[in-house]
């Protein structure tokens, strides 16, 4: 087989070097700088992701503990009681009743200072004489400081004005204060007023001391310490010169229940490497979907050396079934060829039969129907003429059909 093919150049003749049928050189491109680096961002990837998880699952020194002495974090009060021990007050930090009570034996007239009661029993806390600084929205409130009524309403906490001539306060002037609002018993003092009534300070002597409760300690934070006259009011409201008892909540709460408390979860039942190995097996799926779901790279340019027009494919394709006079191939293609462009012409899908061709059409063109099923689907010509007839009558149908 033979195909008539003609040599085309580019004006002015091919570019020296340039072997016929080879690439083109082409200037690197994105694709083409990501094909060849890509390992190396997804392994700086990987270790930038392993570096983030362990930053962020390292263990911390220990959570946030309010209110703490020995606390640094923002919630903590380290500031403040270091301050007071500039100012030669002792600060012991406790965590349970027997050892405020046992200090208290020992050490004779001393300041308890209460920032929570969660897991402390109040009656007993209650007994502990001397004076006695209650910081917060605490539980108990009717043994530890009787007389005291709290309101329901509680106070934005903000700046605030003492408005009152309890000294530590008057001395402070404004400090962060709000939370639960109090009503002052007989003979007490209320400070730093609410809008709504009631104070967020109050003060009033008891039997074996000063009780002074506060509705927000927010003002003894490492935080608010520096603000306004909080490290004032502070000093002033516990450094008194006597020592401290600094009453903390438990790192441990006591191993019993509280009512309505549930047990250890799912979650606490696991092991504590359990993260690591859900995070690596996250990094891992990662990595694999990268690796085995790669693209082929891009498709590669090529400068054609021949360039074949259709008129001479069209052409040689006839010469040839001229040489080897195949007229019945000839005729079934353009047969087939007349049939595929005229069904979706006449309304018919392409599985359409020979006898529903044949009568659309004849209706179509209004041509004698045996007439057109011979053109379509008879016998192959018996020479080259009556191809050329079949080839003739054929384009004249579709012209008819285009036509109409």
């Amino acid at each position: 087989m033979s195909v008539i093919m003609r040599q085309t150049a580019a004006p002015g003749g091919p570019q020296a070097g340039t072997a016929p049928g080879g690439s083109e050189p082409t200037s690197p491109t994105a694709r083409s700088i990501w094909t060849a680096g890509r390992m190396i961002v997804l392994l700086g990837v990987v270790l930038i992701l392993a570096a983030v998880i362990g930053v962020l699952t390292t263990p911390s020194q220990g959570p946030s503990r309010p209110f703490d002495p020995t606390d640094t974090s923002v919630a903590g009060s380290k500031a403040l009681a270091e301050l007071l021990r500039s100012r030669g007050v002792k600060v012991d930090r406790v965590d349970s009743v027997q050892a405020a009570a046992d200090l208290t034996a020992r050490g004779g007239n001393r300041l308890l200072l209460i920032t929570d009661t969660t897991y402390f029993d109040e009656y007993a806390l209650s007994r502990i004489p001397g004076d006695r600084l209650i910081a917060g929205d605490v539980f108990g409130l009717q043994a530890l400081a009787p007389g005291v009524r709290t309101r329901p309403e509680a106070a934005r906490p903000r700046s605030r004005e003492p408005q009152c001539q309890l000294p530590a306060a008057r001395l402070a002037g404004s400090a962060y204060m709000g939370g639960v609002v109090f009503d002052a018993p007989a003979g007490g003092t209320g400070c730093y007023p609410a809008s709504g009534g009631g104070h967020t300070l109050v003060s009033y002597p008891n039997a074996g001391g000063v009780t002074t409760v506060v509705g927000d300690g927010s003002f003894m934070t490492n935080r608010r310490l520096a603000e306004d006259g909080n490290a004032a009011l502070a000093l002033n409201l516990i450094g008194t010169g006597r020592p401290v008892t600094w009453l903390i909540r438990p790192e441990r709460p006591p191993a019993t229940e509280l009512p309505g408390e549930r047990g250890q979860s799912m979650y606490d039942l696991m092991p504590d490497n359990i993260r690591w190995t859900i995070y690596m097996a996250i990094i891992a799926v990662g990595v694999t979907a990268l690796w085995r779901g790669r693209r082929l790279g891009p498709v590669v340019a090529e400068r054609l050396p021949v360039i074949v027009r259709a008129a001479e494919t069209v052409e040689g394709r006839g010469r040839l079934y001229r040489a080897r006079r195949a007229r019945q191939r000839a005729a079934e293609s353009l047969r087939a060829g007349t049939i595929d462009r005229l069904t979706p012409r006449l309304g018919l899908t392409s599985g359409a039969g020979p006898q529903e061709v044949v009568a659309a059409l004849a209706a179509r063109t209004r041509q004698d129907s045996h007439q057109v099923g011979a053109a379509l689907y008879g016998p192959p010509p018996a020479d080259d003429a009556a191809l050329v007839a079949l080839a003739g009558y054929l384009d004249f149908i579709e012209r008819q059909v285009s036509e109409l």
